[in-house]
């Protein structure tokens, strides 16, 4: 297999859970080629997964100085700084990966930011703004659904987790809220 086939199969592994084989994986990629970031970007994920944020920080930090122009390797050092309770500096990296490449993860957690420190009543119309700009994005839907059901208003929700199921009939998530 080579680097690219290689990476490939890693992400393979840690989206089916075999974090031991996607660990080996990205390590023997990093000994293959230290200057690829995505190698390091593979292993930030994993450590992210396994809640171990000091090495996720380190991988995604090596990825970053080694190409700073990736708004995915912005969102994810934001979200271990969001999961460290850095909020300041989560939030400049997820703006970065707007500014970057207006990447809707990293729009939504945005959101999660404003909710997380007490700037909810931001959050509600940011939301919309998006989902007007991308209607197609079952996530937003989903997470607008999200803060109604939380704000009391079950039934308006449904119609929100509804719209995310049209556009994503898989969406287990969606299919659950409208279950309960």
């Amino acid at each position: 297999m080579n680097f690219e086939e290689k990476l490939n199969r890693g992400f393979e592994l840690l989206q089916d859970k075999d974090i031991d084989h996607a660990l080996d994986i990205a390590r023997d990629l990093q000994k293959e080629d230290d200057k690829a970031p995505e190698a390091f970007y593979l292993e930030a994920l994993i450590m992210q997964q396994l809640n171990q944020y000091d090495l996720s920080m380190k991988n995604i930090s090596t990825a970053l100085d080694l190409d700073a122009d990736n708004a995915a390797y912005y969102n994810l050092r934001g979200n271990v700084y969001m999961q460290t309770e850095e909020l300041e500096k989560a939030e400049v990296d997820f703006k970065k990966a707007i500014e970057l490449s207006d990447s809707s993860s990293a729009h939504r957690n945005i959101v999660m930011l404003m909710l997380m420190t007490d700037r909810g009543p931001e959050a509600i119309p940011y939301l919309i703004g998006r989902i007007k700009k991308d209607p197609r994005d079952a996530e937003n839907w989903i997470l607008m659904g999200d803060m109604i059901k939380r704000g009391g208003q079950a039934d308006k929700a449904r119609t929100y987790y509804e719209q995310a199921l049209n556009i994503d009939p898989e969406n287990d998530y969606a299919r659950r809220q409208l279950e309960e």
